[in-house]
């Protein structure tokens, strides 16, 4: 059986055997269980001697028949917990089952799963390297920052954590730690919208792309969080929607983080990318907001390529100054200085309709 850390600080279901009012308590205690280990709890002889107890009580044949479709469900929790299928992974919370191949990220391997309450899908990230997991802590961490101390208006621009947890793979016993995380349907990476247009995007259409890229950052920004990484595949775009989401926040510099690591600086780099970082992080220095503005930047230039205006250039090229205090710091004032920019090239902003063509 796939197992996880069920919680800290949580005790296990009572061991009691229900009296008196038990029948009363093992029905509400079923009722609650969202997943087997609520029931059950971690180690395997208690989880069979609670298992036991509630079976004396619930029986069928104890109750008179009343109480058979709880008797039922009950196995069946117990049959999920002990079922050894590495495609289902147990928690405190929730039950998930794997569903298809991992795609690799950066540092982790990226799992769709359903939930097993019939909630929304997630995706389950785990490092490759379990000692990347402070990463994916550090991604944790800055995910509930942002809605906790950002305008939760803007919480569409990233991605809503469902939880945090340790799991110990059952072949190797290595100890990962795992992100789960609400899944995005629809949304492409900034990489796959390059891959499609080889020549560049217009930049029309790069237009609405930049404006809610600044957006998400200034969100971010205001809630104390900076991204560290913008990259082309940690910006998803909903073509049709027009939509943006800033993914994979393990690089991510969270302020209330400070205490465990004050020195303000991205705490790792996406080597492959190593030429779109600003001085300021391969020189180990603290990032600020002008950091994630510098790879935004970059992200939209390499999107438009040649296409890119001349005074599209030109205002690129302030926010890319490898002096990181001559760079722009405030994305909301910068996003105001590009509406006025894009409306002296194009007139008054409405919509265009973005249409991203298949790429194998």
């Amino acid at each position: 059986m796939s197992e996880a850390n069920r919680g800290v600080g949580v005790g296990p279901p009572q061991e009691a055997e229900p009296s008196g009012d038990g029948l009363r308590e093992a029905l509400a205690r079923l009722d609650r269980a969202r997943v087997p280990a609520d029931l059950f709890g971690d180690d395997e002889a208690g989880a069979a001697r609670r298992y036991r107890r509630l079976a004396r009580v619930l029986h069928p044949d104890a109750t008179g028949g009343r109480t058979r479709d709880a008797f039922i469900r009950l196995n069946e929790l117990w049959r999920t917990y002990n079922r050894d299928d590495a495609a289902l992974i147990t928690t405190r919370r929730h039950a998930y089952r794997l569903g298809g191949d991992a795609i690799g990220g950066d540092l982790a391997e990226l799992y769709r799963a359903s939930r097993g309450d019939g909630g929304r899908d997630v995706v389950l990230k785990m490092p490759r390297d379990p000692h990347d997991g402070d990463l994916l802590e550090r991604e944790a961490v800055a995910l509930r920052q942002l809605p906790r101390d950002g305008d939760r208006k803007f919480l569409p621009y990233v991605p809503r954590l469902v939880e945090s947890f340790r799991h110990r793979d059952a072949g190797t016993g290595a100890q990962r730690q795992v992100n789960a995380i609400a899944a995005l349907d629809g949304f492409r990476t900034l990489a796959t919208v390059a891959k499609a247009f080889p020549d560049g995007v217009d930049p029309r259409d790069v237009a609405w792309m930049w404006r809610r890229l600044l957006v998400g950052l200034g969100f971010a920004h205001r809630a104390g969080v900076l991204h560290g990484a913008i990259l082309p595949e940690h910006v998803m775009i909903h073509p049709e929607k027009h939509g943006l989401v800033l993914v994979d926040w393990c690089y991510s510099v969270p302020g209330c983080y400070a205490h465990v690591d004050s020195s303000g600086r991205v705490p790792a780099m996406v080597a492959r990318h190593a030429d779109r970082y600003p001085p300021e992080v391969p020189g180990r220095r603290p990032a600020s907001p002008a950091t994630d503005i510098f790879m935004a930047t970059r992200c939209m230039t390499d999107l438009m390529g040649d296409k890119a205006p001349k005074a599209m250039r030109t205002f690129a090229r302030g926010c890319t100054l490898p002096a990181q205090n001559r760079r722009p710091s405030d994305a909301w004032r910068l996003l105001a200085d590009l509406d006025e920019l894009l409306e002296k090239l194009y007139g008054r902003r409405r919509f265009r309709p973005f249409h991203l063509p298949d790429h194998r």
